[in-house]
């Protein structure tokens, strides 16, 4: 029905007009009495043989809502009726902003891909923490956090020092979006001094805590071999938890869709099926590299359940979803988990 009916519609319009159509009618379901029960008994697969403790947390499945659908924080309970074992939301900034002039959003069909250009539009920090203790998360919540367009980079440490210190008591990990390509120069956060200054600020401010919430790097898929090595040392020596592999490419190699109408587009961050085997790779080099001892939560490209396997297979603990979500609806999640229950027989 998806296929045939609700994504043609949704597909008529916009891709951010269509995803703002959509958080609405969430919205909207979650004003229905029982609507929430009859979604997740359609939609949600517990499995036993699925579930896994990584970081100390306990998940129900290792299937995640990557970044981006929810950037604000407000439909983190919504979208886990869809059978999600965890949502990650935002990026989250410190202050709000608007990100970049619209239209910025596209969707290559025939490539089953996404280019975005977003900029890191969100609410701000305050927003979700405000909207977090109104509605306590029923899921595993990871805040996926970056830096204002406006803060310099030699400034960044500090824009994410001020979102984890704000949201540490209300979600489960963070994530560290240092390689956003939407946003000038965020991806120079990934090397280097700037780097180790980002690491070591929110490790220092998690040691003011009671208790240690993990804390992950997400990174591109277009840094090179040297680039990751060093990436890889600075995360094992300096308390980083984990990886999140990978964010959206810059790279256009490969598209079905004429040249001319990807040039038309401009810049922007690719998502979808060109992206999983650079994402594949990289995974696979994370977890080789760090010999297992940097867990790594799989994103990009991840357009079939048999991909999802993959990734786990390549070392990934989890994986996340995204513009596979988009393309192949509201099921997605719960074909992943059947496929992957069906291989531990």
């Amino acid at each position: 029905m998806y296929r045939l009916l609700i994504r043609p519609l949704l597909f008529l319009f916009p891709a951010e007009t269509a995803h703002k159509i959509v958080l609405a009618l969430l919205r909207i379901a979650r004003s229905i009495p029982g609507m929430r029960s009859i979604i997740r008994m359609i939609y949600c697969r517990r499995s036993k043989s699925l579930e896994r403790e990584l970081f100390g947390i306990k998940f129900p499945n290792p299937v995640g809502m990557a970044a981006g659908i929810d950037k604000n924080g407000e439909l983190y309970n919504d979208l886990a009726n869809f059978g999600f074992g965890f949502v990650e939301i935002g990026s989250l900034t410190p202050e709000a902003q608007d990100g970049n002039p619209s239209p910025r959003a596209f969707r290559l069909p025939k490539d089953r891909a996404i280019i975005n250009r977003m900029g890191i539009n969100n609410h701000g920090t305050k927003a979700a923490l405000k909207t977090l203790r109104k509605r306590p998360p029923r899921v595993i919540v990871a805040a996926n956090i970056s830096k204002n367009t406006s803060t310099a980079n030699e400034d960044a440490y500090k824009d994410y020092c001020r979102s984890l210190a704000l949201l540490y008591d209300f979600v489960d990990f963070f994530v560290l979006n240092v390689s956003c390509p939407n946003v000038q120069d965020l991806q120079q956060l990934q090397g280097g001094d700037m780097l180790s200054q980002v690491i070591d600020s929110v490790v220092e401010v998690r040691r003011y805590n009671e208790n240690s919430i993990p804390i992950l790097l997400k990174i591109s898929p277009d840094l090179t071999h040297e680039q990751l090595d060093a990436v890889i040392h600075l995360c094992l020596i300096n308390g980083i938890d984990g990886i999140v592999a990978t964010n959206t490419t810059r790279s256009r190699e490969g598209l079905k869709t004429p040249e001319k109408a990807v040039a038309a587009i401009g810049e922007g961050g690719l998502s979808g099926a060109p992206l999983f085997e650079k994402s594949l790779e990289t995974v696979k080099y994370v977890h080789e590299k760090s010999n297992g001892l940097l867990p790594i939560i799989a994103a990009g490209g991840i357009m079939t359940p048999a991909q999802a396997a993959q990734m786990l297979d390549a070392g990934a603990s989890l994986v996340e979803v995204y513009t596979g979500f988009v393309y192949n609806g509201p099921g997605f999640v719960k074909r992943i988990i059947r496929y992957l229950k069906k291989r531990k027989k």
